[in-house]
């Protein structure tokens, strides 16, 4: 396993263990994964994953509760992370949910505390005044945001007076904004992007095409999973396929080894086996060649996939399915 260079106490792993699906029924496992969650979340300590990501909004707090119980005792040794969901982030409501998180993940301090969404309404100006009082007094050791511009968080960093040490965002070869302009600042200054959803939801696993879609809710709602854009993405996911022959690993390994890449990304994928756990830690120590490189950035630049407006008539047909 590497670790990430960042002014933190603890060591933060380039592959970290997202927990969305802990005791979440849309992902459609059912009870047994919360079984093996505890086995989930011990082999991930055994092959160093050491970042440990949850919310608040996840199962409505019972992943935080399912994460802390299977960490146990080693719960103060990893690098763990949750969120506040910003219905009303005031400063003393930003504060009251830190206090009820720190609670159900059994911890002292949160290492990392982040804003899930920016509050349309509400200014940061607010949320950062509580951040900074948690921090003031130990229960937060770190301020990080999701799923901001570069100019909002920014803002939050001029707001807070501080370092926001991260903006966690959807990021993998297939949806590659953050590329733009938020990796760039994050090497520029010391900071990080928190890369979730790295494997696409299993797009670039390879396991699915026009022909085979995904099962499962979250999936079917998901515009990467429409036939035509399985299709479009084929160049893409063969490109992913040669370059892990010539590792002799998957694709999805490729392709975390693809947004780790940047010095300044870790990613959290989540896992639905401890097998899955392995392969991910695995993909950290992968090195790719300037070349594979390349052709991967080709490859992904070529991908345009149908979203937005345009992508809505394929949802309704899958939902009918």
């Amino acid at each position: 396993m590497r670790y990430v260079a960042a002014d933190t106490t603890k060591q933060i792993s380039r592959i970290g263990l997202g927990t969305w699906q802990f005791g979440s029924r849309e992902w459609g496992y059912g009870t047994e994964y919360v079984k093996r969650a505890e086995q989930i979340v011990r082999r991930a300590l055994e092959v160093g994953v050491t970042l440990f990501d949850t919310a608040e909004l996840y199962s409505f707090g019972n992943s935080e509760r399912i994460l802390g119980a299977a960490l146990g005792d080693d719960r103060e040794r990893v690098f763990l992370a949750t969120k506040i969901f910003p219905v009303l982030p005031t400063a003393p409501v930003v504060q009251q949910r830190a206090v009820a998180s720190a609670g159900r993940l059994g911890v002292r301090s949160l290492d990392l505390y982040q804003v899930h969404q920016p509050n349309p309404v509400v200014r940061d100006r607010t949320t950062m005044r509580g951040m900074r009082v948690l921090q003031d007094i130990g229960l937060v050791k770190q301020v990080g945001v999701s799923n901001y511009s570069l100019k909002r968080w920014r803002m939050a960093e001029a707001w807070l007076g501080r370092p926001v040490l991260s903006n966690q965002v959807s990021y993998s070869i297939a949806h590659r904004r953050a590329e733009d302009d938020l990796l760039p600042y994050a090497e520029q200054h010391g900071r990080l992007v928190i890369a979730y959803s790295p494997l696409s939801q299993g797009f670039v696993s390879g396991r699915y095409d026009a022909k085979h879609p995904p099962s499962g809710a979250v999936r079917r709602a998901n515009p990467l999973f429409l036939p035509e854009n399985l299709e479009r993405g084929a160049h893409l996911l063969a490109t992913l396929r040669e370059v892990a022959d010539a590792h002799q690993v998957t694709p999805s390994q490729i392709a975390l080894a693809y947004v780790l890449r940047n010095p300044s990304v870790v990613a959290i994928p989540g896992a639905s086996s401890v097998e899955q756990v392995e392969r991910n830690a695995e993909a950290a120590d992968l090195d790719l060649t300037d070349d594979e490189y390349a052709a991967l950035n080709r490859a992904a630049r070529e991908f345009t996939p149908v979203t937005g407006l345009a992508a809505v008539p394929g949802l309704i047909r899958a939902r009918r399915r």
